[in-house]
């Protein structure tokens, strides 16, 4: 089946950005073909427009988008998990902004109940993110100070929600004293403005300790400074590197602390730990949005057909929360 989609004429700015087609195959045993109605937009995107993050194998290497909601429009052989009509929402490793895409039904996870199909959305690729990468892996516990950088972007304002219904206490920076006005409310009013990278010494001040857990998304650049603000036993979860991806670290800081680096990835990881991600997600973060202790922060919602658009902004670190294109 041909299908509209977002695609990618070539690397560069957003200049590359067009409305073409893309052919959509019928899904097989296990699979499902999902109706799109809206995607979210995220940092991988932009770096994969220009050039610097190829899609991984089995994704459309000119059609972005890595989370999605809409509804299933087909079952394959023996896909029996989800009726017809019914509203999900996912990740994948690319294609999300394709009018239609085919994923294992097992990947999918319920659009919350009290959750609009197009804000749904927003959730996927930065609750997920978050969810595993602070909760799952670092083990953020009830009662531990966590340091989340850039909480005004999607995954940090889904971090900051996450740490505050485990009863942790939620620590954020942003190079933006604007952006963290904004998000006060979900913080507790905890924000720390850096607009030099030197964040350890207000750490400490407010946690008495350093952080236990940091997520951090800017690599390099913070590396020092980030186990400057670590506890004794601190985990420090690495989950980007805009800010570099090599760099100096102090080792003996390191040691000393015996402190934890752990480094994750979601978008290319195998199709099992994917399905099992989403069927655990589906268990326990879905309810939490349908109790309302976690909300999509959307910062505007745009027509597909502005991608460029929302590339820019995006770019230009205007978001607070996430940027979401529909389909019409």
């Amino acid at each position: 089946m041909r299908v509209p989609a977002i695609r990618f004429t070539g690397a560069g700015g957003v200049e590359v950005i067009a409305l073409g087609e893309v052919d959509v195959r019928e899904p097989g045993p296990g699979e499902v073909a999902v109706e799109i109605a809206a995607a979210g937009v995220n940092r991988a995107d932009l770096l994969q427009r220009r050039g610097r993050y190829p899609a991984p194998p089995g994704a459309p290497p000119d059609v972005p988008g890595l989370e999605f909601s809409g509804t299933i429009a087909a079952r394959g052989p023996r896909a029996g998990l989800w009726a017809e009509g019914a509203e999900v929402m996912g990740i994948t490793g690319g294609g999300a902004m394709a009018r239609r895409i085919v994923v294992h039904e097992r990947e999918l996870m319920p659009v919350p109940a009290g959750v609009e199909l197009v804000a749904a959305a927003a959730i996927p690729e930065v609750f997920l993110t978050a969810w595993d990468a602070m909760i799952l892996q670092a083990g953020l516990a009830a009662g531990e100070p966590v340091l989340i950088h850039a909480v005004a972007s999607g995954v940090g304002t889904a971090a900051v929600q996450l740490a505050r219904a485990v009863g942790a206490r939620p620590l954020g920076t942003s190079r933006t004293a604007s952006k963290l006005a904004r998000v006060a409310g979900l913080a507790d009013g905890d924000g720390l403005v850096t607009s030099d990278g030197t964040f350890a010494a207000a750490v400490h001040a407010r946690t008495g300790g350093g952080a236990a857990v940091i997520l951090d998304c800017v690599g390099a650049a913070y590396a020092e400074e980030n186990l400057r603000a670590l506890a004794s036993r601190g985990r420090l979860v690495m989950i980007g590197t805009m800010g570099g991806a090599t760099g100096p670290v102090p080792l003996g800081m390191l040691l000393g602390k015996r402190a934890t680096i752990i480094g994750t990835v979601l978008r290319a990881r195998p199709l099992e730990e994917k399905i099992a991600l989403a069927r655990r997600a589906t268990a326990q973060l879905v309810p939490l949005f349908e109790r309302g202790v976690l909300t999509p922060v959307i910062d505007r919602v745009l027509p597909m057909t502005a991608c460029a658009e929302a590339h820019a902004h995006v770019e230009a670190d205007a978001s607070v929360g996430k940027v979401v294109l529909r389909w019409a």
